[in-house]
């Protein structure tokens, strides 16, 4: 029996694949979810608003499998709103915390429940790239994510938060890949982009002209049907679609899973590639590389220590924030976006 945990399983294609998941022999899914309308499907409540309801979704669900481990995590929620004046109930602005914080926050928590050669798929998007999209993120300031004082007018900086959230989900996914529990238990690690999707629910709340501009870009560039983005996520987390060796991230083009390299070039050429070098207050060192993400005091809040190491390349603005707890120091180096 394969055990499957998923969010964004009610809605859009999610639901489409919690469908295929859940009609598939010999595998049991749970769906991390608010509500969902489907009683059949087994659901654990979970408000990724919440940071604190993460934790009693994981302390929940641990009770649930009663000692089995996960074989495949798929964390496909997601949301987009108009603007970035929404908070969450611990002050973070609401896309980055529910699209990156939480889902990371639950990835860390439940690494220990994950089985080995277990498959984590995460999902991210192609407007995390400036040259795909025009408001896709030229740099990353994760305080300003987090607690954004922009000013600006209209449902752009509500976009631009979005696309720098999913850029946020991609780094994740290349961090953990690198890190020590994947190589030594050969897990594999997936990064999907369902590209432009007709029927998606992440458009409503754009003004009407602005979806109609969308719906009219959308005849430039190829579209996949809401089958087509949920019946790929279905077949990498059933493993049915198998990255090449050296790649992470999936991207759906015409229907058709597609693995190119999304860093390439644009990794050193944006400061993705870096180092950090630096000690936590109880000595452990935090590692190299771009590891992750701004948590802020929730994380610490949620009995989960964390200490500042500024990253030096042309990013100057990141920064990485170290776990300081035994069981996740134990994956060194454990930042927040590994």
């Amino acid at each position: 029996m394969k055990t499957i945990v998923m969010t964004g399983g009610t809605a859009g294609f999610g639901a489409v694949a919690a469908k295929r998941i859940f009609n598939t022999q010999d595998t049991r899914l749970i769906l991390g979810a608010r509500g969902n309308k489907n009683s059949s499907i087994e659901t654990v409540p979970l408000d990724l608003a919440s940071l604190s309801d993460v934790r009693s979704f994981v302390q929940m669900l641990t009770r649930e499998l009663d000692g089995t481990k996960i074989d495949v995590l798929i964390l496909n929620a997601g949301a987009q709103f108009g603007t970035t004046k929404r908070r969450t109930g611990d002050g973070f602005e609401a896309t980055f915390a529910i699209n990156h914080l939480a889902h990371y926050f639950l990835l860390r928590l439940l690494t220990p429940s994950l089985a080995k050669n277990a498959t984590i798929v995460i999902t991210t998007s192609d407007v995390h790239d400036p040259k795909q999209v025009p408001f896709g993120p030229k740099e990353l300031d994760p305080e300003a994510l987090a607690h954004p004082t922009d000013k600006s007018q209209g449902f752009v900086p509500g976009i631009r938060a979005y696309a720098s959230s999913k850029l946020c989900n991609l780094l994740t996914a290349r961090a953990l890949e690198a890190s020590p529990d994947v190589q030594i238990n050969g897990m594999r690690v997936i990064a999907y982009n369902p590209g432009l999707t007709s029927g998606t629910l992440l458009f409503r709340a754009w003004p009407w002209w602005a979806r109609l501009m969308m719906r009219v870009a959308s005849s430039f560039r190829p579209v996949n049907t809401m089958e087509h983005t949920g019946n790929a996520i279905a077949d990498l987390g059933l493993g049915k679609a198998v990255p090449p060796s050296g790649r992470l991230y999936a991207s759906l083009v015409k229907g058709k899973l597609t693995w190119p390299d999304p860093f390439g070039t644009r990794a050193k050429r944006h400061g993705y590639e870096g180092s950090v070098d630096s000690k936590c207050p109880n000595g452990r060192s935090v590692g190299t590389g771009i590891r992750g993400l701004y948590v802020g005091r929730a994380l610490s809040n949620q009995g989960v220590g964390a200490c500042k190491a500024k990253r030096t390349g042309k990013m100057k603005a990141i920064r990485v924030h170290a776990f300081g707890s035994r069981t996740l120091a134990k994956s060194a180096p454990s930042v927040l976006g590994l």
